[in-house]
Protein backbone atom coordinates (compact mmCIF):
# COMPACT_ATOMS: atom_id res chain seq x y z
CA UNK A 1 0.00 0.00 0.00
CA UNK A 2 3.11 2.50 0.72
CA UNK A 3 3.77 2.65 -2.66
CA UNK A 4 0.45 3.62 -3.55
CA UNK A 5 1.28 6.66 -1.09
CA UNK A 6 4.65 7.19 -3.01
CA UNK A 7 3.05 7.14 -6.52
CA UNK A 8 0.66 10.07 -5.39
CA UNK A 9 3.46 11.96 -3.60
CA UNK A 10 5.49 11.31 -6.89
CA UNK A 11 2.68 12.63 -9.18
CA UNK A 12 1.86 15.69 -6.78
CA UNK A 13 5.12 16.88 -5.37
CA UNK A 14 8.28 15.40 -7.13
CA UNK A 15 7.78 15.68 -10.55
CA UNK A 16 6.36 19.22 -9.74
CA UNK A 17 9.79 20.29 -8.51
CA UNK A 18 12.39 17.96 -10.47
CA UNK A 19 15.48 19.01 -12.26
CA UNK A 20 15.97 19.04 -16.02
CA UNK A 21 18.53 16.51 -17.33
CA UNK A 22 19.32 14.91 -20.71
CA UNK A 23 18.06 12.18 -22.56
CA UNK A 24 21.35 9.79 -21.20
CA UNK A 25 22.34 11.49 -17.92
CA UNK A 26 21.31 10.37 -14.79
CA UNK A 27 18.16 10.60 -12.84
CA UNK A 28 18.45 10.51 -9.00
CA UNK A 29 15.70 9.69 -6.53
CA UNK A 30 15.92 9.26 -3.07
CA UNK A 31 14.01 6.85 -0.84
CA UNK A 32 13.96 5.29 2.76
CA UNK A 33 13.23 1.59 3.37
CA UNK A 34 10.45 1.63 5.66
CA UNK A 35 9.42 -1.38 8.26
CA UNK A 36 6.69 -2.61 5.75
CA UNK A 37 9.13 -2.58 3.04
CA UNK A 38 11.37 -5.23 4.65
CA UNK A 39 11.00 -9.13 4.84
CA UNK A 40 11.45 -11.59 8.11
CA UNK A 41 15.57 -11.37 7.60
CA UNK A 42 15.48 -7.39 8.44
CA UNK A 43 15.97 -6.22 4.78
CA UNK A 44 13.93 -4.92 1.79
CA UNK A 45 12.19 -7.34 0.10
CA UNK A 46 12.98 -8.36 -3.23
CA UNK A 47 9.67 -7.10 -4.44
CA UNK A 48 10.16 -3.96 -3.85
CA UNK A 49 13.04 -3.33 -5.82
CA UNK A 50 11.12 -3.52 -9.43
CA UNK A 51 8.18 -1.41 -7.91
CA UNK A 52 10.65 1.36 -6.48
CA UNK A 53 12.16 0.85 -10.07
CA UNK A 54 8.93 1.73 -11.62
CA UNK A 55 8.88 5.04 -9.85
CA UNK A 56 12.50 5.75 -10.75
CA UNK A 57 11.83 5.22 -14.08
CA UNK A 58 8.79 7.54 -14.14
CA UNK A 59 10.64 10.00 -12.47
CA UNK A 60 13.32 9.61 -14.72
CA UNK A 61 10.84 10.60 -17.55
CA UNK A 62 10.05 13.59 -15.27
CA UNK A 63 13.20 14.89 -15.27
CA UNK A 64 13.78 14.31 -19.13
CA UNK A 65 10.69 16.59 -19.51
CA UNK A 66 9.37 13.67 -21.19
CA UNK A 67 6.38 12.74 -18.72
CA UNK A 68 3.63 14.95 -19.48
CA UNK A 69 4.34 14.41 -23.90
CA UNK A 70 4.35 10.47 -23.27
CA UNK A 71 1.15 10.25 -21.43
CA UNK A 72 -0.44 12.83 -23.74
CA UNK A 73 0.60 10.76 -26.58
CA UNK A 74 -0.83 7.36 -24.28
CA UNK A 75 2.71 5.80 -24.84
CA UNK A 76 2.89 3.39 -21.77
CA UNK A 77 6.33 1.93 -20.73
CA UNK A 78 6.28 -2.20 -21.13
CA UNK A 79 9.35 -3.79 -19.38
CA UNK A 80 10.68 -6.90 -21.38
CA UNK A 81 13.02 -8.25 -19.09
CA UNK A 82 15.38 -7.39 -15.88
CA UNK A 83 18.41 -8.72 -14.96
CA UNK A 84 19.32 -8.20 -10.97
CA UNK A 85 22.86 -8.57 -9.09
CA UNK A 86 22.09 -8.30 -5.44
CA UNK A 87 25.42 -6.65 -3.56
CA UNK A 88 24.80 -6.03 -0.08
CA UNK A 89 21.27 -5.25 1.40
CA UNK A 90 19.62 -2.68 2.54
CA UNK A 91 18.28 -2.22 5.97
CA UNK A 92 15.15 -0.90 7.70
CA UNK A 93 15.06 2.86 7.56
CA UNK A 94 17.96 2.95 5.93
CA UNK A 95 17.74 6.02 3.35
CA UNK A 96 19.31 5.10 -0.51
CA UNK A 97 19.12 6.29 -3.73
CA UNK A 98 18.01 4.81 -7.46
CA UNK A 99 20.47 6.33 -9.95
CA UNK A 100 18.47 5.57 -13.46
CA UNK A 101 19.96 6.26 -16.79
CA UNK A 102 18.97 4.93 -20.36
CA UNK A 103 22.38 3.45 -21.76
CA UNK A 104 21.33 2.69 -25.41
CA UNK A 105 18.86 1.51 -27.45
CA UNK A 106 18.75 -1.28 -30.55
CA UNK A 107 16.38 -1.75 -33.29
CA UNK A 108 13.59 -2.86 -30.91
CA UNK A 109 14.24 -2.42 -27.26
CA UNK A 110 16.06 0.59 -25.25
CA UNK A 111 18.17 -0.21 -21.74
CA UNK A 112 18.43 1.21 -18.90
CA UNK A 113 20.85 0.83 -15.94
CA UNK A 114 19.43 1.51 -12.48
CA UNK A 115 21.69 1.01 -9.15
CA UNK A 116 21.09 1.37 -5.38
CA UNK A 117 22.99 3.29 -3.71
CA UNK A 118 23.63 4.62 -0.12
CA UNK A 119 26.16 5.87 2.03
CA UNK A 120 27.25 1.88 2.52
CA UNK A 121 27.64 1.87 -0.95
CA UNK A 122 26.41 -0.17 -4.09
CA UNK A 123 23.35 -2.85 -2.88
CA UNK A 124 22.28 -3.50 -6.41
CA UNK A 125 22.50 -3.49 -10.33
CA UNK A 126 19.78 -3.91 -12.62
CA UNK A 127 19.81 -3.88 -16.34
CA UNK A 128 16.38 -3.87 -17.96
CA UNK A 129 14.68 -3.92 -21.14
CA UNK A 130 11.86 -2.25 -22.59
CA UNK A 131 9.33 -0.62 -25.18
CA UNK A 132 6.44 1.93 -25.39
CA UNK A 133 3.31 0.71 -26.72
CA UNK A 134 0.56 2.67 -28.04
CA UNK A 135 -3.21 0.60 -28.28
CA UNK A 136 -1.15 -2.31 -28.09
CA UNK A 137 1.42 -1.40 -30.97
CA UNK A 138 4.66 -0.95 -29.88
CA UNK A 139 5.71 2.56 -30.87
CA UNK A 140 9.15 2.59 -32.76
CA UNK A 141 12.58 3.43 -31.09
CA UNK A 142 13.13 5.67 -34.24
CA UNK A 143 9.54 7.62 -33.26
CA UNK A 144 11.16 7.43 -29.38
CA UNK A 145 14.10 9.01 -29.81
CA UNK A 146 12.40 11.74 -31.82
CA UNK A 147 9.97 12.65 -29.61
CA UNK A 148 12.70 12.89 -27.01
CA UNK A 149 14.31 15.24 -29.16
CA UNK A 150 17.60 13.70 -29.01
CA UNK A 151 20.05 13.82 -31.54
CA UNK A 152 23.55 13.02 -30.60
CA UNK A 153 25.64 9.50 -31.60
CA UNK A 154 23.26 5.89 -30.65
CA UNK A 155 25.02 4.87 -27.70
CA UNK A 156 27.21 1.45 -27.82
CA UNK A 157 25.92 -0.61 -24.97
CA UNK A 158 27.97 -1.82 -22.29
CA UNK A 159 29.27 -5.36 -22.77
CA UNK A 160 27.29 -6.59 -19.62
CA UNK A 161 24.04 -5.40 -21.26
CA UNK A 162 25.47 -6.92 -24.85
CA UNK A 163 26.47 -9.70 -23.08
CA UNK A 164 22.79 -9.67 -21.58
CA UNK A 165 20.94 -9.41 -24.69
CA UNK A 166 22.85 -12.06 -25.90
CA UNK A 167 21.30 -14.35 -23.18
CA UNK A 168 18.00 -13.12 -23.89
CA UNK A 169 18.06 -13.79 -27.75
CA UNK A 170 19.21 -17.32 -26.71
CA UNK A 171 16.91 -18.17 -24.12
CA UNK A 172 14.00 -16.68 -27.14
CA UNK A 173 15.51 -19.37 -29.40
CA UNK A 174 15.76 -22.50 -27.12
CA UNK A 175 12.54 -21.79 -26.00
CA UNK A 176 10.39 -21.26 -29.23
Amino acid sequence: MNLYFRLIWLFLWRVRHCRSIGFLDTSLIQYRALPSDCDINMHLTNSRYPAFMDLARTFMLAEMGLLKRFLKLKWMPIVNAAEFTYIRDIKPLQKFTIESRVVGWDEKYFYIDQRFVSDRGLHCIVHVRGVFVCNRKQVPISELIREAGFEGETPELTPEVQQWKAFLQLKKERNS
